[in-house]
């Protein structure tokens, strides 16, 4: 029998922060979305950007949708990764920017710009890229420098100068797998360190750090502590996950996030990453309170320091000002049980969950 909320225990917690998301991509709030079949990164891309161009609604409705559901269940700052390209110009980090500002202070929105589509293979999007970053993008990023475009010197080339030029930290998606994944995660590191850049360079994914297998495997964690670089893992579905035991030992400073949220890739994802931390606890076999602690932790505080956002990075307890309550025993417990936090406060600030934004 379920428990009484009136007479359930509380436990607080720290504020949840999502470290990798897509909210221009979502069809969160909207009518159902039947997807494409897609068995290669090129088939997801191309699907992408089909169903962007069907969507009726907004980018700015779309990603208001997404972004106030995830406040509502505890969410209080982002690292969102927004399409910039030849084709679409700035207009869908615009439209991301207009949705968060609906939001703030009570939402941290990042906004990373996003060459999905290719940056040097297509034509015009460096030139896109700059002009986002005064358009409300706060980030440069990039994508599989081999994989997508075929050129790791010169896609690495193209982003680190233009986060040099522009002043700005760097998140790149890096899918690509094996030893040559791992080649270019070494040489994003060796760019970190030669450009000083250290703490200010993620990677997302990052599957080639998930092979155990891979001979290079353990000298190239070494190379991304000493960069004191992040990577941010989603948990998604048939996607390696890491090793997190293996992580910690070798000083690798992990982040969770969401990724795609029903968008053209996967109809699956809710915006909650109290949800997220329970998957990436179940993907990563966690079975004792301190596994699950730690899939929380790298939920809320570890994305928290990531973003550098002081008020979501460290936990003092409640009287911080910045805090979740929830019905629940214990952290652990929660992240197996997965419930919606009964009140959330940012900077002394109550958030009513249920209330209109």
């Amino acid at each position: 029998m379920a428990e009484n909320p009136e007479v359930a225990p509380v436990v607080y917690t720290p504020g949840l922060v999502d470290a990798h998301i897509h909210p221009d991509k979502t069809g969160w709030a909207g009518p159902w979305m039947s997807r494409r079949p897609a068995s290669t990164l090129q088939d997801f891309i191309a699907n992408d950007l089909a169903t962007q161009r069907e969507f009726a609604e907004t980018v700015e409705a779309r990603a208001y949708a997404l972004f106030s559901h995830a406040l509502r269940n505890g969410t209080l700052a982002m690292r969102a990764h927004v399409d910039v390209s030849s084709e679409l110009g700035t207009a869908n980090v615009e439209g991301v920017r207009a949705a968060a500002e609906r939001l703030a202070p009570h939402l941290t929105v990042q906004i990373v710009a996003f060459p999905q589509f290719g940056l040097l293979t297509n034509p015009g999007t460096l030139d896109a890229m700059a002009a986002s970053l005064t358009a409300g993008a706060d980030l440069v990023g990039g994508i599989d420098p081999i994989g997508v475009d075929g050129d790791m010197a010169g896609h690495l080339d193209a982003v680190f100068g233009l986060a040099d030029r522009a002043g700005r930290d760097i998140d790149i998606h890096l899918h690509d797998g094996g030893e040559e994944g791992l080649a270019q995660i070494r040489e994003i590191a060796a760019r970190t360190v030669a450009a000083g850049l250290q703490g200010c360079v993620t990677i997302g994914h990052a599957f080639a750090l998930c092979d155990s297998t891979l001979p290079s495997l353990r000298e190239t964690l070494e190379r991304v502590a000493e960069a004191e670089m992040w990577i941010a893992t989603c948990a998604l579905g048939p996607d390696p996950v890491p090793d997190l035991g293996l992580f910690e030992q070798h000083g690798v400073r992990l982040a969770a996030g969401s990724d795609g949220v029903r968008d053209s890739w996967s109809p699956f994802g809710t915006g909650s990453m109290v949800d997220r931390a329970h998957l990436l606890a179940y993907r990563t076999g966690a079975i004792t309170d301190a596994e699950l602690e730690r899939a929380f932790r790298l939920s809320s505080t570890a994305g928290g320091e990531m973003l550098r956002i002081p008020d979501l990075a460290t936990w003092d307890g409640a009287s911080g000002g910045t805090y979740l309550e929830f019905h629940s025993q214990s952290i652990a417990q929660l992240v197996v049980d997965r419930p919606v936090p009964f009140s959330v406060v940012r900077r002394g600030h109550p958030i009513h969950p249920n209330s209109s934004l």
